[in-house]
């Protein structure tokens, strides 16, 4: 792969001629980096639970970068994921690298999540959106672990940093979650539906519908003995499988003309694991097993939404 300029590498437009850094491409040959071979497609990788089942407090970098090029640790072109391990009764201070959009979901535990001057009590089941304004720091009451999700990349390949909040400090109580999860699994038409899912929303971004306007959240459940047909998207799925049995796995891959499945990668589940989905291709779930799988996938599909870009489709 080409090597890719490090956008944290100090720069000094004095130092320049105007027209020094100036190139240019035969337009057939360049407009597609990934078939040119200039940059990688986005890998498909899994994340083990041991990775956080054990040892001190810390975060735990779901790493990418060095096959995305990213000059920063990055899950995805856009965005960052962890699993944080907190141990009772201590604190974990977040590194304040500049995002917008903070997610986390609480796999178990109880504590708080300190910004500035907000606190936020979390407990089992939640979910916890905050922007990126302010450091954030995870305080556990008995020990915790969390998936937490960032925009951090996005802003580092931009240049920029946040000028203040886009939404308050938002709080999803796992009760509430369930609750309006099985609402949607009782409805008689759940069977025919492409995903048994709840997507969480905030009434500041209601043209996307999604948890912050870079984020797209969703608490989904994948029935005993069902199979979840393919759909698509060009927003990157960053999936933790909050519980399963084994039978549960992913099938990811492309079709053909006919709608045939080629070329397909499977993903076997196991609980506590996050597995990423590259944009673009075509996904189904499965449960072979007699219970219940519980799915939490993350998505920059809040951006992709509000760029007219996500592009999703379903097969029939």
């Amino acid at each position: 792969m080409s090597a890719i300029p490090q956008a944290d590498v100090p720069f000094d437009p004095r130092s320049t001629h105007a027209a020094d850094e100036a190139e240019y491409f035969e337009y057939t040959s360049s407009a597609n980096p990934i078939g040119a071979g200039l940059i990688q497609r986005i890998p498909f990788r899994s994340f083990p639970a041991s990775l956080y089942e054990s040892g001190p407090t810390r975060a735990i970098v779901l790493d990418l970068s060095a096959e995305l090029g990213t000059p920063i640790p990055a899950t995805g072109p856009s965005l960052r994921a962890h699993f944080l391990r907190v141990l009772a009764g201590e604190r974990l201070h977040l590194d304040d690298v500049p995002t917008t959009s903070q997610l986390f979901y609480v796999m178990r535990g109880r504590g708080e999540a300190l910004q500035g001057d907000q606190r936020v009590p979390f407990g089992a089941g939640d979910f916890v959106a905050l922007p990126g304004d302010h450091t954030v720091t995870i305080a556990a009451d008995e020990e915790a672990a969390l998936y937490y999700v960032n925009d951090a990349p996005l802003l580092g390949y931009l240049g920029v940093a946040p000028t203040g909040p886009r939404f308050a400090p938002t709080h999803y109580p796992a009760s509430r979650v369930q609750e309006e999860l099985r609402k949607v699994a009782g409805d008689p038409r759940a069977a025919k539906r492409n995903r048994v899912s709840v997507l969480l929303g905030n009434s500041r971004f209601p043209q996307t519908r999604t948890v912050t306007h870079v984020l797209w959240a969703m608490f989904g459940i994948v029935p005993a003995h069902a199979e979840q047909k393919a759909h698509r998207h060009q927003s990157i799925a960053l999936d933790l499988v909050v519980d399963c049995q084994p039978g549960c796995y992913s099938m990811v891959g492309e079709l053909d003309a006919q709608g045939r499945s080629v070329r397909e990668t499977r993903v076997d589940w196991e609980p506590g694991m996050v597995f990423v989905t590259p944009p673009g291709y075509w996904h189904a779930h499965y449960n072979e097993s007699d219970q219940p799988a519980l799915l939490v996938p993350i998505q920059d599909a809040g951006l992709h939404t509000y760029l007219r870009s996500l592009d999703i489709r379903f097969t029939q």
